[in-house]
C-alpha cells in the first residue's frame, strides 16, 4: 500500500514528470478523501466537472480513505513539525494516513524530501 499526496494524482492526471511512477502504483495506492478534495477542487476551479474526475479516479481501483479522528490528531501534532517546510492541512493529512497504515507516502513534493518523520516518502521525480 502507498498513500497518494494529491501533487502525485495531479501529476498522474495531467500527465506531468512522474506520472508513470504514480501510474504503476494505483493498483495498491490510497488517498485520504481530503486528499481528493484538493484534486477534484483544482479541475473545478478551472471549470471542469469534479464528478467526471471522480468517476476517472474511481476506476482506477485507489482506495478511498475516511479522515477520521485519530489522522486527526496526527495530522496537528504533524504541524510544529512540518511547518519549516509550508506543508499544508492536506500535505499533512497525506502524511497521517501513511502513518496510521504504516505505509510510504508518494508525493511530487520536493520539500518532503527535508522531512525526518519516521514516515517513508517516495517522491515521484
Amino acid at each position: 500500500m502507498i498513500a497518494l499526496d494529491a501533487s502525485a494524482v495531479l501529476a498522474l492526471l495531467f500527465r506531468e514528470p512522474g506520472h508513470e511512477r504514480v501510474a504503476s502504483a494505483l493498483q495498491d495506492a490510497c488517498i485520504s478523501v481530503v486528499n481528493l478534495s484538493e484534486v477534484l477542487g483544482r479541475f473545478a476551479r478551472d471549470g471542469h466537472s469534479s464528478l467526471q474526475v471522480l468517476s476517472r479516479l474511481q476506476a482506477t481501483g485507489i482506495d478511498f480513505c475516511d479522515f477520521d479522528v485519530s489522522q486527526a490528531a496526527l495530522a496537528s501534532d504533524l504541524l510544529p513539525k512540518t511547518r519549516h517546510l509550508g506543508l499544508s492541512l492536506g500535505d499533512r493529512c497525506c502524511l497521517a494516513l501513511a502513518a496510521s497504515r504504516g505505509c510510504p507516502a508518494l508525493t511530487a513534493d520536493a520539500a518532503w524530501s527535508d522531512l525526518s518523520l519516521g514516515i517513508d516518502i517516495v517522491q515521484i521525480r
